[in-house]
C-alpha cells in the first residue's frame, strides 16, 4: 500500500525512529517549535516545513505531526521519541525555553 515510514508510534505519546537516511520532523502543533530527529539525536529544526510528501523525500525528511488523527490525535504536552542514537529522549512541551525542553528520559534502551 503506502510506502513505509521512518517511525512507529508506541503507547500514547512515544515515536520511535526506525530509518537511518530519513530524519524525522516532529511537529506538535502550530505554537510549538519544530524539533528534528537524526540518527544522532535531536536538534531545533529552523528551516521551512516541506510543502509536500514529494519535497520531504527530496530532503530526506518526513514530517510528523503529532494531532493528526493517523499518530496521537491530539497535540500533546509531553512526547517521548526514541532515537537512533540509543536513547529515550523526553519533550516537556510545559517547558519550552527552558532546559528541561528536550531531555535525556534513559539511556541505551536498544
Amino acid at each position: 500500500m503506502a510506502d513505509e515510514r521512518a517511525f512507529i508510534k508506541s503507547g500514547r505519546n512515544t515515536l520511535i525512529h526506525k530509518v537511518k537516511k530519513v530524519d524525522l520532523v516532529v511537529v506538535n502543533g502550530e505554537d510549538h517549535p519544530k524539533i528534528k530527529v537524526t540518527q544522532h539525536g535531536l536538534e531545533p529544526f529552523k528551516e521551512p516545513l516541506p510543502r509536500n510528501r514529494r519535497e520531504a523525500r527530496e530532503r530526506y525528511l518526513e514530517v510528523v505531526h503529532v494531532s493528526s488523527a493517523d499518530i496521537f490525535a491530539e497535540e500533546k504536552r509531553l512526547l517521548f521519541i526514541q532515537a537512533l542514537d540509543g536513547k529515550e529522549y523526553k519533550i516537556d512541551y510545559s517547558k519550552i525555553g527552558t532546559k528541561l525542553f528536550v531531555r535525556i528520559h534513559q539511556e541505551g534502551y536498544l
